[in-house]
C-alpha cells in the first residue's frame, strides 16, 4: 500500500463527519489485508499439512473453512486489546464522547476484519447468503461510528462479545472432521455455553443497563437519531443473544442424545 493511496484514502475519510477517522484509516486498510493474509495462510497451511479433512471440502467449504479459522484468530487478537480499552481511566470516565489513540486503532482493526469479511461475503454472496454480508456491514457501520467519536469505552463491551467466537468455531471443526458427539465436542459444548452466558447474557445485560443509564443522563448531547438507534440494536442484539443461547443449548442436546441412540444401538448390535 503506498504513501499516495493512504493519502487519498485519508483524503475521503477527513470528508466524513467522523473527525478522527483519518488518523486510522491506514490500520483500517493495512488491518483487512493483514486479515486476507491470515485466512490465505489458514488454507494454505490446512492444505500444506495433508489435512485429509480439508482435502476432502469442496472449494466453497474450504473458503469457509478459512474464514472459521480468520474469525477465531480475530476473537482472540481483539479481546486481549478490547480489555485495555474498557479499562482506559480516560474512557471511563466519559463513557459516550472519550477518545484515545490507542481505542481508536483498536477499533480500526475490528473495522478492518469486518470491511475483508463484508467483501468476501459478497464475492461469495451466491454461496452465503444476503444475511452474512449484511452482518459485516452492520458491524463495520456500528464500530466506524466509534471515530466520531462516540461510544469508544462501550464498542469494548460488544468485542468482548467474541469471546465465544472460537468455542463455536471449535465446534463447527469438530464436525468437519469426524468428531461429532465427541469427548471434546462435548468439552467444549459446555465451555461454549458458559463463556457465551457470561459475555453475553450476564456481563452484556449489565453494561446495556450501564448504557441505557449514561444515555438517558446526556440525552442533551446525543443526537435523537443516535441515540434511537444505538439503543434500538441494544435490545435487538440482547434479544437475540437469549435466542441463539437457548437454541445454542437445543443443538447440543439434540447432538448428544442422538450421539448416545447411536452408541446404544451398536453396542446392542455387537
Amino acid at each position: 500500500m503506498t504513501a499516495a493511496t493512504v493519502s487519498t484514502f485519508q483524503a475521503l475519510a477527513a470528508a466524513t463527519p467522523l473527525k478522527v477517522l483519518p488518523d486510522h484509516i491506514h490500520v483500517i486498510l493495512g488491518a483487512a489485508l493483514a486479515w486476507h493474509f491470515i485466512y490465505r495462510l489458514g488454507c494454505r497451511l490446512s492444505e500444506w499439512s495433508g489435512n485429509k479433512h480439508y482435502a476432502a471440502l469442496s472449494p466453497i467449504k474450504r473458503v469457509d473453512w478459512g474464514l472459521h479459522i480468520t474469525s477465531s484468530v480475530h476473537a482472540v487478537l481483539i479481546s486481549i486489546l478490547a480489555w485495555k480499552v474498557f479499562g482506559d481511566p480516560v474512557l471511563q470516565a466519559d463513557k459516550l464522547f472519550a477518545y484515545t489513540p490507542y481505542a481508536g486503532n483498536v477499533y480500526a482493526i475490528a473495522c478492518g476484519y469486518f470491511l475483508w469479511d463484508t467483501l468476501i461475503c459478497l464475492y461469495y454472496l451466491k454461496h452465503f447468503g444476503i444475511g452474512f454480508a449484511i452482518h459485516g456491514i452492520a458491524c463495520l457501520t456500528v464500530f466506524g461510528l466509534c471515530f466520531r467519536p462516540f461510544l469508544q469505552y462501550y464498542g469494548a463491551v460488544f468485542l468482548f462479545f467474541e469471546l465465544s467466537t472460537p468455542f463455536l468455531n471449535v465446534h463447527w471443526f469438530c464436525d468437519k472432521t469426524g468428531r461429532t458427539g465427541s469427548t471434546l465436542q462435548a468439552i467444549n459444548g459446555v465451555i461454549l455455553l458458559a463463556v457465551f452466558f457470561a459475555a453475553r447474557i450476564c456481563f452484556g445485560f449489565y453494561q446495556s443497563g450501564d448504557f441505557f443509564v449514561s444515555m438517558v443522563r446526556r440525552k442533551d448531547e446525543v443526537p435523537l437519531a443516535f441515540m434511537a438507534t444505538y439503543s434500538f440494536a441494544n435490545v435487538v442484539l440482547n434479544g437475540l443473544n437469549v435466542f441463539w443461547f437457548f437454541k445454542m443449548i437445543s443443538a447440543i442436546t439434540r447432538r448428544f442424545s442422538r450421539s448416545s441412540s447411536s452408541k446404544r444401538v451398536r453396542s446392542k448390535s455387537d
